[in-house]
Formats: structure tokens, sequence, C-alpha cells
């Protein structure tokens, strides 16, 4: 009847009024914030790319990423940052040492100034933050790592005592125990002429998940073990998730291999659980605790929730820092021994000199915590590794409100980059033979290396420095020492030099080495 209302059409107004909200939301998104920052940036004197809608510079970085993977670099040039991220040389280049790029909507400004770099790692103002972990990034990042405040401070309270130096002594044996299993595998491959030929990517990566596993959970090490195979496979679907195309969500959608990620989520978290709620119980019925990461995490965790009630932290909390053992505790070192290598092999020279140090303070016997530290060459050589071929290339931060850095002022929540590989590399901190392999350098230590105090960044600076450089260094040198008095080495035939990142920068057609026993 007329003048009566139709039956559908509330739903139907408040349809389009959800629609019309939809609209505005993603115009506001997609197109007036980002050209409110953009002018804001360029207001002020910064110069930068221009946005492009909804995907900002990602299909560009995508594009100059897949040209540079088409063209491996010479045999001994250490020259990779235009290989390795060409998107931001060409940004750097153009628009200036301090400029902009865009991922999808957000501007991103680029920090490559060490005094720069330093104000924001120290974060004495309080005003930067790390970037927020969403989507399907958590499910490889977690942890200390992601917090911020007082969160952050609990956290790094509780995990502090598990890196005490006293503590990693007492984890020497397994280090040691996991590279002469290696050491015995090797020697097993090598042919009647006393050679052999192994990707050691491959077994470093083997080597530093024997070696977190044992660490972390003792007794538990089989579980440890399938833990580690879980990451391994959750990191490449990540991965594989990350390269596909920018679009706000997709990680949500229910395809196969976002299932598959979930899945892998929930077994590391079953078997992690049961891992924890055990050695939890058995430590609070009075057993004696194993001198493991897992027990002292357990032990530190307790005394925070008796001097500080309930402040300590919850099974769900140890579970995303048990993850982190694994992904940062592995990986870091595994890239490090992998270019280590690589490096040694291309300069026979410094491979000699460090077998002789080795030599000198251990002959064949096995090498012990003060030996260790006494490696100077030995540890010129990993930082300068550190140094041109760092594991993490880029640091990310954000402003947690309006804040000036430098002569600008930035809003609440500006994004910032911090491009590790660059700075490392740039011949206005350290030298012209800034890509060149030179040990020396690190001859009186890491802080007399050059006169930036925040040049030097494979491990991050300031307060929310790693908290496992002194775990994963140790590691190092162990591995190190156990290879050069066991075996001199060369590239293979088959190496190509190309470099690329895979969320660590990495050999990308894998490390050939060429094996010849020493003994």
């Amino acid at each position: 009847m007329l003048g009566e209302a139709s039956p559908w059409s509330l739903p139907g107004a408040a349809a389009v009024v959800a629609l019309l909200w939809l609209c505005a939301w993603t115009l506001q998104w997609s197109w007036w914030t980002p050209r409110r920052l953009e002018r804001a940036l360029r207001a002020q004197g910064l110069r930068g790319t221009r946005y492009r809608l909804f995907i900002g510079d990602v299909a560009e970085n995508g594009r100059l990423n897949g040209e540079a993977a088409s063209r491996p670099l010479p045999l001994g040039s250490h020259d990779i940052v235009p290989r390795v991220i060409p998107f931001f040389c060409n940004v750097l280049k153009e628009h200036g040492k301090l400029s902009f790029i865009w991922t999808g909507p957000k501007p991103m400004v680029i920090i490559t100034d060490p005094d720069l770099a330093r104000e924001v790692l120290s974060n004495k103002s309080g005003n930067f933050g790390k970037q927020t972990t969403a989507g399907i990034s958590k499910f490889v990042i977690g942890g200390v790592v992601t917090y911020e405040g007082e969160k952050w401070a609990k956290h790094r309270r509780i995990l502090n005592p598990a890196f005490h130096q006293e503590k990693l002594k007492r984890m020497l044996p397994v280090f040691s125990a996991c590279c002469t299993e290696m050491i015995t595998r090797w020697k097993n491959s090598i042919t009647s002429e006393g050679l052999s030929e192994l990707d050691v990517r491959d077994e470093f990566q083997n080597l530093t998940g024997d070696v977190i596993s044992r660490t972390a959970f003792g007794s538990s090490f089989q579980e440890g073990r399938r833990i580690f195979q879980l990451q391994e496979e959750q990191a490449k679907r990540v991965l594989q998730a990350f390269q596909r195309i920018f679009l706000p969500g997709y990680w949500y959608l229910p395809i196969k291999n976002n299932r598959r990620i979930r899945e892998i989520d929930q077994e590391i978290r079953t078997i992690l659980r049961g891992i924890i709620v055990k050695r939890d119980k058995a430590i609070r019925n009075g057993e004696t605790s194993i001198d493991d990461l897992l027990g002292l995490l357990v032990e530190s965790n307790m005394r925070e929730s008796n001097e500080r009630e309930y402040v300590g932290m919850s099974i769900e909390d140890m579970i995303e820092e048990c993850k982190l053992f694994y992904s940062a505790g592995s990986e870091t070192t595994s890239v490090l021994l992998t270019w280590a290598l690589i490096l040694l092999s291309m300069h026979p020279e410094w491979q000699q000199r460090a077998r002789e140090e080795v030599l000198h303070h251990f002959g064949r016997t096995t090498p012990d915590h003060d030996g260790l530290s006494r490696l100077k060459i030995v540890t010129m050589i990993l930082h300068e590794v550190l140094r041109l071929y760092p594991p993490v290339v880029f640091l990310q931060r954000r402003t947690h409100k309006e804040t000036e850095l430098g002569g600008i002022k930035y809003p609440k929540g500006a994004h910032f980059t911090l491009p590790v590989l660059f700075i490392q590399h740039d011949p206005s901190i350290w030298g012209q033979d800034a890509s060149e392999f030179n040990p020396e350098r690190f001859a009186n230590g890491v802080s007399k290396a050059t006169k930036f105090q925040a040049a030097f960044l494979p491990f991050a600076w300031g307060p929310r420095v790693c908290i496992g450089q002194s775990f994963a260094m140790l590691e190092a040198k162990m591995a190190l020492a156990t290879i050069l008095r066991s075996f001199s080495f060369e590239l293979s035939p088959s190496y190509t030099h190309a470099p690329c990142t895979v969320l660590t920068l990495q050999p990308q057609h894998g490390a050939q080495i060429k094996l010849k026993k020493l003994y």
C-alpha cells in the first residue's frame, strides 16, 4: 500500500550507511591520510618517492629485487648493497640520505646518519618504539623483541639471568659436543684424496638448531628438534605470504598456505606448553634445576612472581620467549658462520692467521671459555663479517607521539627504517675501504673502529640491544675454532656469489665449500 514502509528498507538503509562508511574509511586510509603526511614531510624539506595508491613502493621494490637477483656479483666483491637493497640505493641516490618511501599507504623515513640512528635507538626521550607486529608477522616474530614499556622491561628483567656470562660458560660443553658431532660427519664425508664438498649453509642451520634445542630444553631435546623443524617450515611459508600482492587482510584469507601457518603455530604451542608445564611442576616439587635456557627462565620467572606478586610471565608469554630462542638463537649464528666460511675462503691469508691463533691457544685440546675470549683475530674476523654481511639488514622504529628528530617534526605513528647494511658500508663512516674485507679495523675493538657510536648495528644498539649477542658470539667462536684446526677450505667452483635477503641475509644459491682434512 502506498506510504507503507517496505519490509527491506531498514536493512537496506543500514547496508547503504555501512557501505558509505567503508568507502570513507578506505579513502581516508588509502588517499587522504597519505597525501596529508606527504605534504607535511615535503614542507619540512624532506624528499622522497611519490605515493602510489594502495601499493606505495611495494611493486617497484619487488621489481628491482627481482632484477638484482638475476645478476650475481664477481667473486671476492663485498660491494653488496646495490644487489641486496637496490630500491633503497636508488632512493638514497636520488633523494638524499634522509628521505622517505612508501610501504603501502604509510610513509617510512630512511635514517642513515649514525648520530640520528643513535638518538632513535637510545630512545632517551621515550618517544620511539618498535614497529607493531601484526598479521602474519606475529607467527615468526614475537616475545621480548616486540614488546614495549613495562611489559618489555619485565620480560627483559626475567630473561637477563639466562644470558649472564657464568650461565653461558656452563653451556659451553653443549656447544662443543654439537660442533664435534658436525666435524665427525664432515670427516666421514672426506674422500680418499682427503677432500669433500659441502653446502655449509645447510650444515650450520643443522648445527645451530642442535645447539639451541639442547641449550634451551636439555633433556627434552627431541621435542626441541621437532619445534625447530616446524619453525623452519613456518619461516618459509611466512616468506611466501609476504611475497604476495600487498592487500590488507590477505593474511586472514582461508587459503592453503595461511591455514598451514596456523596449524604449525598450534602444534608448536602445544609442544612448548607441555614442556614448560612439566618443567615448572618439577622445579616447584624441588627437583634439581637444569642449566638450560628453559630451566633458567622458569626459575627467574618464579623469583619475579614471588618478589612482585602477579607480575611474572604467563604460560603464553613463556611460549613466545621459547619460540624466540629458536628464531633468533639459531638463525643469526648460522648466517654469521656461513658468511664467515665464505669470506675466509675468499681471503685465505686471514683463514691462515685465524688457524694459527686457534692452534696457539688450544692445540688439539677442547676450546674453553677463557681461551675463546682471548681469540683476538677470530673476533676481529667475526666482527668484520657482521659488518659486511649483517644477518638483519634493516631495523625499524615508530614514534609514540609527535617527535622532533634532526630538526624535523614527525607525527605520532611515524615510521622509520635504519638500513643497517647501508650504514655499515658507508664510506663516510668506515672509510674508502668500507666495502672491502679488512678485519684490522676492529683491532682495538668495536668502539674504536669508527668515531660514530651507532654505526655497527648487527645486534641493534642501545637498551634494546640483542639479549643473545654473547650467546651467538660464543657459539660462533667455538664452531669456527673447531673447524679451523680440523680443515682448510676454499670456495667450490659451483659457488655463485649472490647475497640476498630471505628474512635474513643469505647466499642465494647456497654456500658450497671444498674441505681439506688437516689431521
